[in-house]
């Protein structure tokens, strides 16, 4: 209700102020109780334990600044970044886009961040004073460090500074925002950025997940599934927004650059999705993300094979308590379905 209320006042602001705006709102926000965890929907994934399978994706908190809001919304965990060794201002604004009519987003942000020395110090104040959810940290490289060759040396510096504050770390190569950096998904490059990777890693770091693009060839996915198992990676996540733009698109903004997410993408997300499934992702957990905004979409990418889930976009039209409702609506499917438990229904 409330909102319905906010939301044409947030409308009428640029995009990207009104997603200052909200994170603003959220800092001042004391921790509020978690929502009542339900066995029913916990998962098991890479070691760590979900509560629900309903992740925040990154970008929304950035700079890890309301990571302790995110329970009482109804989040199992949250993931923050994509995180730089050094901060960057991003690209030119305006960078951030609202496709109403499409209920979707595009956006050209260039991993606009303040830097992982400064959420280190935000990441470790939260933890010290007080529950936090399950912290995914996503990290990527600078702009100038990937046009130079050297992108693979700020993952490494990524793994380094931030394992310690993970419960797990993601490695983003699948933004379409930073020039060259879909390149490192090609399989020479990818093998080479893993290895460095999981070598900095160690054996007593959190789970490592990989995070692709949704524009993908079908070799592409091949060589991707072979190189997570050849280098152990925990998970893979898919996918991130993309460059292509449906015909149907009906906004002024639809031609604008960037990565478009929402609706839109539901359905390319949804077959790349499938497509890891029947390449064999095999023992690799996959988590769905892209234009999933219900319960019933949520079911669908389990029953199709992920075992957790993430949203961003769907609560710019949706509302901030759409993980809750995605929570409820997913017992219900689940007990009409005859599970027992979410697990039961991943790849059912």
């Amino acid at each position: 209700m409330l909102y319905s209320l906010a939301k044409p006042v947030l409308f009428g602001l640029d995009a990207e102020n009104a997603h200052s705006l909200t994170i603003k709102a959220l800092k001042l926000r004391h921790r509020a109780r978690p929502l009542a965890a339900d066995p029913m929907l916990a998962m098991a994934v890479a070691g760590l334990h979900f509560p629900n399978p309903v992740g925040l994706a990154p970008g929304f908190d950035k700079n890890a600044e309301v990571i302790h809001a995110m329970p009482a919304l109804g989040f199992g965990f949250a993931e923050v970044g994509t995180l730089t060794p050094r901060a960057q201002s991003g690209n030119d604004r305006p960078r951030l886009f609202r496709l109403v009519e499409d209920r979707a987003v595009i956006n050209r942000m260039g991993f606009n961040n303040d830097g992982q020395e400064a959420a280190a110090a935000r990441i470790k104040a939260l933890r010290s004073s007080g529950p936090v959810p399950l912290i995914g940290i996503n990290i990527g490289a600078n702009k100038d460090s990937t046009a130079e060759g050297r992108a693979a040396q700020d993952y490494v510096r990524g793994v380094e500074h931030m394992a310690a504050l993970a419960d797990y770390l993601t490695v983003n190569i699948s933004s379409p925002n930073t020039p060259g950096l879909r390149a490192l998904q090609d399989k020479g490059a990818l093998d080479a950025l893993l290895a460095a990777v999981m070598a900095a890693r160690g054996n007593d770091a959190p789970p490592v997940f990989l995070k692709v693009a949704p524009d993908l060839e079908p070799a592409d996915i091949d060589d991707i599934i072979a190189l997570a198992h050849q280098h152990r990676l925990d998970a893979l996540i898919v996918s991130n927004t993309t460059i292509s733009r449906p015909a149907d698109l009906r906004s002024s903004h639809a031609q604008q650059a960037g990565g478009l997410s929402g609706a839109p993408l539901c359905a390319l997300s949804r077959q790349r999705l499938k497509d890891f499934v029947a390449a064999g992702s095999g023992t690799i957990p996959l988590v769905s993300v892209g234009g999933i905004a219900s319960a019933e979409e949520a079911y669908a990418r389990i029953r199709a094979g992920a075992s957790l889930v993430q949203i961003y976009s769907a609560m710019v039209y949706e509302g901030p308590m759409l993980a809750s409702r995605i929570n409820r609506g997913l017992k219900r499917l689940l007990e009409r379905d005859g599970f027992a438990r979410l697990a039961d229904a991943v790849g059912a």
